[in-house]
């Protein structure tokens, strides 16, 4: 007859010096064991003081007692790793609060390794013994430990939900199929599964193909920013050439031209540097959203695969364009032949008039007249919650601000206004684009470089107040403009609409009174050496302002 299989706790056997099975165990007079090298180790130790403690108890003993192994204590030992028998499992093999448990084990229960979709049961690995070894229970299905088996019962029958409605969209048992769901399309879980893990595979190839494309995409502007740095390196260093034969007539002028190419090559850099980095984020979320799909593919239980299939299938649309079109590598051609156009009739146009060499690489159209006009270049904004300061509650999907009496619980962010009740747009302004802003209160309507200070109440900080950022203050009776900590007085109809049209390239950017029509408030001609952003710095309780959508 085999010998039985008992459970024991090991850490009776164990040393409590050196947490090992005993080795020639003694006993000494209080009546704890140890292994006799360990004991006499410890008591070595305490030689000088000629006093002797018991490391548990700590009760001491003079003289040194003599050390006899404990020979019964030590057959025990020995028979215990002859017969086998199983020591008490190790605290790892207990189930925690994390952890599936065994429904059979009786006491501190076991870490479940296997759960049943038969039996509506987890079980340790000897309660589960069964399943392998009676014919009972070969049928049964087993899957990964799980602490949803419940959801797999019908809470109006109390009876295993093996089909699935495909009219109501949900999990339902045999009784449900010729009761409330009698004529409905009904199916096996499993059949359900089947057609649901089809689409999902479709998902996953729709996912990798984005993925690749995307990944293209990343290249292609790579590529771009390696021309556009070239194009430009090229156009300064043949710009200098050209003045510096007429360095005495033109020093300030090559000086210009020299910066405002600059200017423009950062510019481009900077904008398909940062659609670069949007379409790699794109990338991360897409490997992330297929690694959940694979995850959910693997999943044995069925009705957990149906449960979590809806929120996981949907798949978010892209916010990009399939394919990038890369600009003509001569980005700079247009001043390269202004400049060489110059040298030659440089003498006669002095004497005329002062000369201006456009550094635009494509036309600057006209401003719009109409508000129509104005709407073809309309562009839907968003406020970023990670700039937003703790007073200021964002509402209408992010696209309206409230200023409000309570801090706002929002997470720490190293873009956040730490004093200051402002916010800056999530989207960057490059190009031509033009948005509405309705204000209420105290509101100044801005727009910032990305590098604006965010921690303090500096000027460094307040929209309009340095050369970061340009604002228009927007209140009851008046309308003023700043930038620079310059504050210029606007004059104008009234409104609680606001239209702000900006030309990056161009460098124009204007604030209009929205009513019945349009009046030009303040216009702005500089030239714009990084990507914009859209701001909102209310003032005063109850101040509020909203980007209107346009479209």
């Amino acid at each position: 007859m085999a010998t039985k299989r008992v459970h024991l706790d090991q850490t009776r056997f164990c040393c409590s010096i050196c947490l090992d099975l005993l080795k020639d165990p003694v006993t000494i007079p209080c009546g704890h064991s140890y292994c006799m090298n360990c004991i006499k180790g410890c008591w070595d130790e305490e030689e000088e003081k000629k006093i002797y403690s018991c490391p548990q108890c700590r009760q001491t003993f003079t003289p040194r007692p003599v050390l006899v192994k404990n020979t019964m204590l030590a057959d025990l030992v020995e028979q215990l790793k002859k017969t086998g028998l199983q020591a008490a499992p190790a605290d790892h093999c207990y189930a925690g609060p994390e952890d599936v448990a065994c429904d059979v084990c009786t006491g501190r229960k076991m870490k479940a390794v296997k759960s049943c979709l038969v039996c509506l049961a987890s079980y340790c690995e000897e309660h589960l013994q069964p399943h392998y070894d009676s014919p009972t229970f070969k049928k049964h299905k087993l899957v990964e430990p799980s602490k949803k088996l419940q959801e797999n019962i019908c809470s109006r029958h109390d009876e295993v939900m093996k089909m699935f409605c495909r009219t109501d969209q949900q999990s339902i048992c045999y009784l449900c199929s010729v009761d409330e769901h009698k004529g409905h399309d009904t199916v096996s879980a499993a059949a359900e599964r089947t057609e649901r893990q089809r689409e999902l595979e479709v998902s996953r190839l729709n996912i990798q193909q984005r993925i690749q494309d995307r990944e293209k995409d990343v290249k292609l502007l790579q590529q771009e920013v390696e021309a556009i740095n070239q194009s430009a390196h090229k156009t300064v260093e043949h710009s200098e050439k050209i003045f510096t034969e007429l360095i005495r007539v033109i020093q300030k002028r090559s000086s210009d031209v020299k910066q405002q190419i600059r200017s423009q090559q950062e510019t481009e850099v900077s904008r398909v540097k940062e659609l670069q980095e949007k379409l790699e984020q794109e990338i991360t979320e897409l490997k992330r959203k297929d690694a959940e799909l694979k995850q959910l593919s693997h999943t044995e239980d069925h009705i957990q695969f149906l449960h979590n299939y809806p929120s996981l299938s949907a798949l978010s649309e892209s916010t990009h364009s399939s394919s990038i079109n890369i600009r003509p590598l001569s980005y700079f051609e247009d001043v390269t032949a202004a400049v060489s156009e110059l040298r030659e009739k440089l003498q006669d146009i002095l004497r005329e008039e002062r000369t201006n060499i456009s550094l635009t690489v494509t036309e600057v159209e006209p401003e719009p007249k109409t508000r129509a006009g104005f709407l073809k270049y309309s562009q839907e904004i968003t406020l970023d919650p990670n700039t937003a300061h703790t007073l200021l509650l964002l509402s209408e999907g992010n696209r309206k601000v409230t200023l409000m009496n309570q801090h706002q619980s929002y997470s720490d962010h190293p873009d956040r206004f730490t004093a200051l009740s402002q916010v800056l747009s999530r989207e960057s302004l490059t190009g031509r684009c033009y948005w509405e802003v309705e204000w209420r209160g105290r509101v100044y309507v801005a727009v910032a470089y990305k590098n604006i200070s965010r921690a303090g109440w500096g000027d460094e900080c307040c929209f309009g107040h340095n050369d970061k950022s340009w604002a228009l203050y927007c209140e009851n009776k008046k309308f003023s403009f700043s930038h620079n900590n310059i504050q210029t007085p606007v004059s104008g109809p009234r409104s609680s609409r606001v239209g702000v049209y900006l030309d990056h390239r161009a460098g124009i950017l204007s604030f209009y009174s929205v009513s019945e029509t349009m009046t030009l408030l303040h216009r702005v001609q500089t030239t714009f050496t990084q990507p914009l952003y859209a701001g909102l710095w209310l003032w005063y309780n109850e101040a509020s302002a909203e980007l209107i959508k346009l479209k």
